[in-house]
């Protein structure tokens, strides 16, 4: 007996042993991940949410904190860390509150219980000194220990308020198993680039910086790099391929989601979509012998991404927040609409279809009805007609989708209307960007739908311009004569421009009563835009004299931008009051909201591409027959040197 127990004990002690090895070996751990939360505080469409009732809508800062309680309840064995990439500023109204006194998302964030957070192009939308106001009310600088904010590439001017909130370039956390995490945050290029307010603040070489900040990291010894990069996906996946030793990339900025993470340079690099409307999820395992990060999701059966669907318990002590700073955003709307508007959940419009951009770079409902109210509510407003409005895609946040469920069919709430033009501010530092008027000649008109296609073949779908009351033809082929490879800047052409016809109907803008408009009209033109986009507009004679623009009033004398700014009863009249009052006066139906017109149910051929043999062969071609004669010359050339020698 005692021999045979000897082998059944020595299985016992080695299964008793074996974990606490491969305990000490390796180190589990959890991240979890969210970007471009965009204060938006309810699940979206706000009009199809409902707290009691099973619903189709996405997202919300409640429902994220009991789904962040539930894992870290369930992975008590295990440190569980909550991220996020920046952009929690900007996109919903309940950002408005910012200026109204208010830091109610990174309150919110404090107590659902981030580990940390960068910022991203949209914490400047009110530009430096407001970001500095925000966080100071918010506890900060104390309040880095309960919330730290990393960012390592900002370049803040001495003096500057936004110093004293003093921003980490770096943080090492240790957790509770021992393993030593550390952490940076970048601001993209890309990102910055959007930021048209961040200045005086500016950013330093992110990938540079990037090195620095995970080699010093790696000098203090961390067993685990995390970069927090408000970058996209593009430049976060240059990151991974330039820049050694990251071990994992969080990313946002171009609201794209990894269904399963990257694995680039044996970087990870996951990216979590925006709105909330996903938590991202990381189950990693560190193994001390090789310092490497191991993904554990597929073993574990465990999604990288959690929707935050109706299925997730929304917590109580959020939802209550979420109340309070709802009735504060109700009493600012009441206030600015004088009462036209009492209730940001209130249902304002029926639409039986949805208003949506399909595709990028190309005309779309929901674009045509913003630029329709801007035209329209801006002829109102100032008694004038006006001949064109513009509005660039980055500003139109999303699209106009009616509710489905029993409680909220074919309706459409105040708060998803202005969430797609509420962002900015104006010089009265209120919320939403003002609405602006000029007058332009024909040929400037033709200038700015060349500078429109320009703008869009370099920066990309962001600059493209939807537009109210003319149509045109252009040929993107005809738009540069070449793009200079390697720096991707297109030489331009000035030949993209077609045809265009100006309406000269009453009201929406249907698809007749045109005339065309030749670029010798002696008329003014009325322009409308907003105050974000009008300010580039100047700028584009500085870069390109032969497309100079020159705002002027309607006796033609040039204006500087503060005096383009529309003003209602003494006051900035905002793009977003624009598009909520253009909703409501329309004709009634039979439940007593106004109905949306059947006009916007498709696109109206406002920009129509026309596409031609692309200026690039021509230039190409050209150039190639510029080399061979000179090749053919240089050639004839040597042969009588030749001959000469003889």
């Amino acid at each position: 007996m005692k021999t045979s127990l000897n082998p059944v004990f020595g299985v016992l002690l080695f299964l008793t042993i074996l974990p606490m090895c491969m305990s000490a070996q390796s180190q589990r751990f959890t991240i979890l991940h969210t970007s471009d939360e965009h204060s938006v505080f309810t699940p979206l469409p706000a009009v199809d949410y409902h707290s009691e009732k099973k619903d189709p809508a996405l997202g919300g800062f409640a429902r994220l904190a009991g789904m962040v309680k539930q894992i870290r309840s369930e992975k008590t064995d295990e440190p569980v860390l909550l991220l996020s990439s920046g952009d929690f500023i900007g996109g919903s109204p309940y950002a408005w509150l910012i200026l109204e006194g208010y830091s109610p998302e990174i309150e919110l964030m404090m107590e659902i219980g981030y580990d940390a957070s960068t910022i991203g192009n949209h914490e400047f939308d009110y530009g430096p000194d407001a970001l500095a106001e925000y966080f100071h009310r918010a506890g900060y600088p104390d309040a880095h220990k309960k919330l730290p904010i990393i960012i390592s590439n900002l370049s803040i001017p001495e003096g500057h308020a936004i110093l004293d909130m003093e921003f980490l370039p770096n943080k090492i956390m240790e957790l509770e198993n021992g393993l030593k995490i550390g952490l940076f945050g970048l601001l993209g290029t890309d990102a910055y680039a959007v930021a048209p307010y961040a200045e005086p603040v500016h950013i330093k070489d992110p990938f540079k910086i990037a090195q620095q900040q995970v080699d010093k990291l790696r000098e203090l010894g961390v067993d685990v790099v995390i970069a927090l990069s408000h970058s996209g996906v593009r430049e976060d996946r240059e990151l991974a391929q330039k820049v050694n030793n990251i071990d994992i990339i969080l990313g946002g900025h171009d609201h794209y989601q990894t269904l399963q993470p990257e694995i680039i340079s044996n970087t990870i690099l996951l990216h979590s979509s925006y709105y909330l409307e996903n938590l991202g999820m990381l189950e990693l395992e560190f193994d001390n012998s090789t310092g490497k990060v191991r993904l554990l999701n597929e073993e574990n059966n465990s999604p990288f991404l959690i929707p935050l669907d109706d299925s997730v318990t929304e917590d109580p002590a959020i939802l209550e927040r979420i109340e309070y700073f709802t009735a504060r955003l109700n009493d600012f709307v009441i206030d600015f609409s004088d009462s036209i508007f009492t209730d940001v959940y209130a249902h304002i419009l029926h639409s039986d279809f949805p208003l949506v951009k399909h595709q990028d770079l190309v005309e779309t409902t929901v674009g045509n009805f913003v630029v329709d109210a801007m035209r329209l509510e801006a002829e109102r407003v100032t008694g004038h007609r006006v001949d064109l409005a513009i509005q660039a895609n980055g500003v139109i946040r999303g699209d106009i989708i009616p509710g489905t469920m029993e409680w909220s069919e074919g309706k459409v709430s105040f708060m998803d209307l202005v969430t797609i033009a509420g962002l900015g501010s104006g010089p009265d530092k209120r919320p939403g960007y003002p609405m602006v008027s000029a007058y332009l000649t024909a040929h400037e008109v033709y200038n700015l739908l060349e500078v429109a296609g320009l703008l869009s073949k370099l920066m990309g779908d962001t600059y493209f311009l939807q537009l109210s009351g003319l149509k045109y033809s252009y040929d993107p082929g005809k738009i540069a004569w070449l793009t200079i490879p390697f720096a991707n800047i297109p030489v331009p052409a000035y030949r993209s421009v077609q045809d265009v016809k100006i309406f000269t109907g009453e009201g929406v803008q249907h698809n007749d009563g045109y005339v065309p408009l030749e670029r010798d009209d002696p008329r003014l033109f009325h322009l409308v835009s907003d105050y974000y986009l009008t300010s580039f507009l100047p700028m584009i004679g500085e870069i390109l004299p032969r497309l100079a623009l020159v705002l002027k009033d309607r006796d033609g004398n040039p204006i500087d931008l503060e005096n383009t700014i529309i003003y209602e009863n003494e006051r900035e009249f905002k793009v977003w009051e624009a598009v909520a009052r253009y909703a409501v006066s329309f004709e009634k139906g039979a439940d007593g909201l106004p109905v949306m017109p059947d006009v916007y149910r498709d696109t109206q051929d406002r920009i129509a591409e026309e596409k031609g043999v692309p200026l690039a062969i021509w230039a190409w071609s050209g150039l190639i027959a510029v080399l061979a004669g000179l090749g053919f010359l240089i050639n004839l050339g040597i042969k009588k040197l030749r001959r000469r020698k003889r």
